[in-house]
């Protein structure tokens, strides 16, 4: 029964830390300096690749099993931060607002995410009339605006994009949803529609991926790729971990905006969200800047737009249609 117990364990976090280092890979080839190596082990019965048996470096797994018995805690191991990036804020648990810029179609699919979020012990999320219109999604200073809409055959699902300022600091965000996928075919479906939902809104606050690998076994977040989203269409404890963890400190100023209106944009020169320049709208990599990375499958790309005096605006893509795949070793 033990053995079993560790097994169990040891196969759910093997699943993390290859989510991990699949993601590290994918990224270390864009530099053409990875390799995966030919030394692996075995786990029976760990689920991953579609096979019975999972390959992980062995230096990793013997790592893994030495924390389990000696009880040390794993969560670091698998961080999914997203480049540190993080609203400003001088207590927690702080609340943000989402933007409702979402017909009736998806209300449902944004109080179901705007809900699992607040389980977070750092952060809530309360949903406030939307101010802006959806097929631009411009954001607005202090707060996340989501919309959807048909933006056409872009190949896309969902974009979630952040404003930046002195480095690290978010100071408004978006979503955008296309209804151009999720109005008929594969993705007409309320797993689909709860995990993109889910997904893109995550991003905004400072989350990547767990895993990037579609072929992967559902770890049962959201933040998880898959071909299968019936058990990834919420966040999971993993999730709410890492967000304590990087909103674990304080800042001596605010980039979110209050309930009435108060706070917000003083995080020392965000652009002026009137501008275009600040605020593209893109619905292609046109508008989104220099390609910053890219997925091995190619479903995952990040594009950064240099807005000048520090500010930037990065831009995460969850394509449904591959792009720029990255060489599988």
């Amino acid at each position: 029964m033990l053995a079993s117990f560790v097994h169990g364990r040891l196969c759910r976090h093997v699943k993390r830390l290859y989510g991990a280092l699949d993601r590290f890979a994918g990224r270390q080839a864009d530099l053409g300096g990875y390799d995966q190596g030919h030394q692996h082990l075995a786990l029976p019965g760990c689920r991953i690749l579609g096979d019975d048996m999972h390959k992980l470096n062995r230096r990793a797994a013997v790592m893994i099993a030495a924390a389990l018995i000696a009880g040390a805690p794993l969560i670091a191991g698998a961080s999914h931060s997203w480049g540190g990036y993080h609203w400003a804020r001088t207590a927690n648990p702080f609340t943000l607002e989402l933007g409702d810029n979402v017909d009736n179609s998806w209300d449902g699919y944004l109080l179901t995410t705007s809900t699992d979020w607040s389980t977070s012990a750092v952060l809530n999320t309360t949903i406030k009339p939307g101010a802006t219109s959806s097929r631009t999604c411009k954001p607005t200073t202090g707060r996340v605006e989501v919309c959807n809409n048909s933006y056409g055959n872009t190949g896309w699902l969902g974009v979630a994009g952040i404003s930046i300022t002195g480095g690290k600091h978010i100071t408004a965000a978006y979503v955008k949803l296309n209804d151009s996928y999720f109005r008929s075919g594969t993705y007409n479906t309320v797993a689909w529609r709860n995990l993109v939902m889910c997904q893109e809104v995550g991003h905004t606050f400072g989350l990547d991926h767990q895993d990037e690998n579609f072929g992967n076994a559902n770890l049962d977040t959201c933040m998880d790729y898959t071909n299968s989203p019936s058990s990834n269409q919420h966040p999971n404890q993993h999730d709410f971990d890492e967000l304590e963890t990087i909103y674990g400190h304080l800042d001596s100023f605010t980039t979110v905006i209050s309930s009435d209106g108060g706070g917000g944009g003083s995080g020392g020169g965000s652009c002026n969200p009137k501008s275009r320049k600040c605020n593209p709208g893109s619905n292609d990599p046109s508008g989104w800047g220099r390609l910053v990375s890219t997925s091995r499958d190619g479903h995952r790309q990040v594009f950064e737009l240099d807005l000048g005096n520090g500010n930037k605006m990065i831009t995460h893509v969850f394509w449904a249609e591959p792009r720029g795949r990255q060489p599988q070793h």
